[in-house]
C-alpha cells in the first residue's frame, strides 16, 4: 500500500534522453531546424495551391451568384416598384377622371332639376295671377254691392235715429243727401 511515486528509477518521462537529461522540443533542436522549414514551405505551397485552385474558385463563384442573384432582386423589386407606380397613376388618373364625369352629371342634374323647377314656378304663378286677377274682380264686385247696401242700410240707419230722435219721419231724398255728403268725406 505503501507505494512511492517519487522514485527516480523506473519512472522516466518520455522526453528524457538516456542520460537522464531532457531533450529539447523538437521544432527547437538545431538537427532538425533546416528539413522542418523544407517541410513547412512545402505544406504551405501545398495549402496554398489547394486553397487558391480549388477552395478560393468555389467561394469567388458563390459571391458572385450571391452578388448576381442580388443585382437580379434588386431588378426585379425596381422592376415591380416601376408598375405598381404605373398602376398607381393610372388609378389616380382614373378616380380624377371618375370625379369629373361625377361633378359633370351632378351639374348636369342640378341644371335640369333647376330648369324644371323654375318652370314649374313660373306655371303656378301663372295660375296664381290668374286666381288673383278673378279674386280681385270678386272682391271689387263685392265691394261695390256691399258699398251700395251700406248707402241704403246707412239711409234706414239714419231715417231710425231721426225719427226715433223726433218722432217724425223724415224726408227719404233728404236723408240720403245727408249720407252721401257723409261718405264722400
Amino acid at each position: 500500500m505503501a507505494e512511492s511515486h517519487g522514485n527516480a528509477q523506473g519512472a522516466t518521462a518520455h522526453t528524457e534522453a538516456d542520460g537522464g537529461h531532457k531533450a529539447p522540443f523538437p521544432p527547437f533542436q538545431k538537427d532538425t531546424f533546416a528539413s522542418q522549414l523544407v517541410s513547412l514551405t512545402i505544406a504551405f505551397v501545398a495549402l496554398y495551391l489547394i486553397s487558391s485552385r480549388l477552395a478560393l474558385p468555389r467561394v469567388r463563384k458563390t459571391i458572385d451568384d450571391r452578388h448576381d442573384r442580388i443585382n437580379g432582386d434588386l431588378a426585379q423589386a425596381q422592376k415591380l416598384k416601376d408598375e405598381s407606380d404605373a398602376a398607381l397613376k393610372a388609378y389616380e388618373a382614373e378616380l380624377a377622371a371618375a370625379r369629373t364625369r361625377a361633378q359633370a352629371i351632378g351639374n348636369e342634374t342640378r341644371e335640369k332639376l333647376n330648369a324644371e323647377a323654375d318652370a314649374e314656378r313660373k306655371t303656378l304663378e301663372g295660375r296664381l295671377s290668374v286666381k288673383l286677377a278673378d279674386a280681385e274682380k270678386s272682391i271689387a264686385s263685392t265691394r261695390a254691392a256691399a258699398m251700395s247696401n251700406v248707402r241704403g242700410i246707412a239711409s234706414d240707419a239714419a231715417m231710425a235715429i231721426v225719427q226715433q230722435l223726433t218722432g217724425a219721419t223724415p224726408d227719404r231724398k233728404l236723408v240720403d243727401g245727408a249720407v252721401e255728403a257723409s261718405m264722400k268725406g
